[in-house]
């Protein structure tokens, strides 16, 4: 938990500059940056020395010590080891901006003794890692930075539960321009990769998991985020970090602040890509060439839609739990994108707004909510496409299924399935049917189901399906199931 704290001051560090016009370095502006830096932490952590501000020349080194995390922990049950420390430099620029630099290593190791008198163990390598950027006080953060690092290694253990993770180098780089809309909003751009992916992940319940990966590649976009505002409400929780309980004044300026900061964005996209991933378990090794997801959330604060996707190809899977006749029957592929659209988060939030924090939730509130969420409790979930393919089949799936969420069973769907070389299919089904009889149910029903389709132009079989809420099943126009009576 205070590592990612760190990392996140690390990344918020400089949201307190003032403009670098005819800036005087000097120590009392030092101790200045040292006091707004100390706003991003907790109390605790602002009096421990974390972060120290010292006058270097024409510039500002900030000094990092990690060590400070644990300042409280007992000396008798906590070792830490290492160098701790890292610097970075910020030099006034003459446009107002300001320049940020650092080029540093860690290796540093902490052993502790938990109070079950269990022993743990943390550890953070990196062998060099540099960063530099352009900070703007307008937007109380960095313009421009791009970051590199090499051989970085994170490991904890605890009570016999170990994860780990190394990979051998990695970059990242972002930039931030003024949206369009104005309003002191920003529109982000960020891409990275990091190369030679390893983790591990052991526990005494179960057996080791290891992946791997040759690279990931990331790509961000997000527009219209209020980046000050959000920064001003992370200072703001900070500064009230320590209270058991909010007063009502402070209530009312969270709930002013969250306003402000709404909708986060107008839309995001996040893309993550890997090169020859591997997972490799007692169950067996699963590998592909390529696997990667993306995220997109798009749409006017009342109509937001959330899209998913997933592809995997050159898909294997080398498992004893795998009988030799089922092989042919895993995907190779995976080509799949779903989607939740006509989301009311306006409404959701403004519903949220109104609660008063100093009393208790009121019964059905979270009903409420959903019903905000997705008009009148409808929730729809599109299928524009999913591919699925082997040796044997080929399949292409898209569709749209209603339902509801109050948890009512009633649904309805309208569905198309296309497959390319039934015969095939139900051919090589009907060999692997000699040696593992249970599959003759399948190819027995993939031969009942052909009777039904249609054919395309280009010899796809094809099957419209309608499966209305009262429980009825058409198939091509054939009702196969007629509705349920009431």
């Amino acid at each position: 938990m205070r590592f990612k704290l760190i990392t996140a001051t690390c990344l918020l560090a400089l949201g307190l500059f003032t403009t670098a016009d005819a800036v005087e370095i000097n120590q009392d502006g030092a101790n200045a940056v040292r006091d707004n830096l100390a706003k991003l932490l907790s109390k605790e952590l602002a009096k421990s020395g974390l972060v120290t501000v010292n006058p270097a020349g024409t510039r500002y080194e900030i000094i990092y010590d990690l060590a400070k995390l644990f300042a409280r922990a007992d000396p008798a049950t906590t070792a830490i080891n290492g160098s701790t420390s890292f610097s970075t430099f910020a030099t006034p620029l003459e446009n107002g901006l300001w320049d940020i630099k650092g080029d540093d290593s860690l290796d540093m190791s902490v052993r502790f003794i938990g109070p079950d008198r269990k022993q743990g163990e943390f550890s953070l390598s990196l062998e060099s890692f540099a960063y530099g950027g352009v900070f703007d006080p307008a937007i109380n953060f960095l313009r421009s930075s791009t970051y590199a690092a090499k051989k970085i290694s994170l490991s904890s253990k605890f009570a016999a539960k170990e994860t780990s993770f190394s990979f051998a180098d990695a970059n990242y780089s972002s930039n931030f321009a003024d949206s369009a809309g104005g309003n002191g909003r920003v529109d982000l751009v960020g891409n990275g990769s990091t190369y030679g992916f390893f983790e591990r992940i052991s526990d005494p319940g179960m057996p080791p998991v290891e992946i791997r990966a040759d690279s990931i590649d990331v790509g961000l976009k997000a527009n219209a985020v209020p980046l000050a505002k959000l920064i001003d409400t992370y200072v703001f929780v900070m500064e009230h970090d320590d209270e058991e309980e909010y007063s009502r004044e402070t209530h009312h300026r969270v709930k002013e602040l969250l306003t402000q900061i709404m909708p986060l964005f107008s839309s995001f996209n996040e893309t993550v890509g890997l090169d020859n991933p591997t997972v490799t378990s007692q169950a067996g090794l699963v590998r592909a060439k390529t696997f990667g997801y993306d995220l997109a959330v798009d749409g006017s604060a009342d109509a937001v839609r959330f899209g998913f996707g997933v592809n995997a190809q050159e898909i294997s899977l080398d498992s004893s739990l795998v009988p030799a006749s089922y092989s042919a029957l895993l995907p190779t592929s995976l080509n799949a994108k779903l989607a939740v659209p006509n989301m009311n988060f306006a409404a959701f939030g403004d519903l949220y707004v109104t609660l008063d924090f100093d009393k208790p939730t009121p019964e059905g509130f979270g009903e409420k909510g959903m019903q905000k969420l997705f008009p009148d409790g409808e929730v729809t979930i599109d299928v524009p496409k999913v591919n699925v393919r082997s040796d044997i089949y080929d399949f292409d799936i898209s569709g749209e299924i209603k339902g509801r969420v109050d948890g009512a069973e009633q649904y309805s769907m309208e569905a198309t399935i296309l497959a390319r070389d039934l015969d095939k299919t139900i051919t090589a089904l009907q060999g692997l049917a000699k040696t593992d009889p249970d599959l003759s149910q399948v190819s027995f029903g993939l031969m009942m189901a052909k009777g039904f389709a249609k054919t395309d132009p280009d010899g796809r079989s094809r099957w419209d399906i309608s499966i209305g809420r009262g429980g009825s099943v058409v198939v091509n126009g054939q009702v196969i199931k007629a509705a349920d009576q009431p």
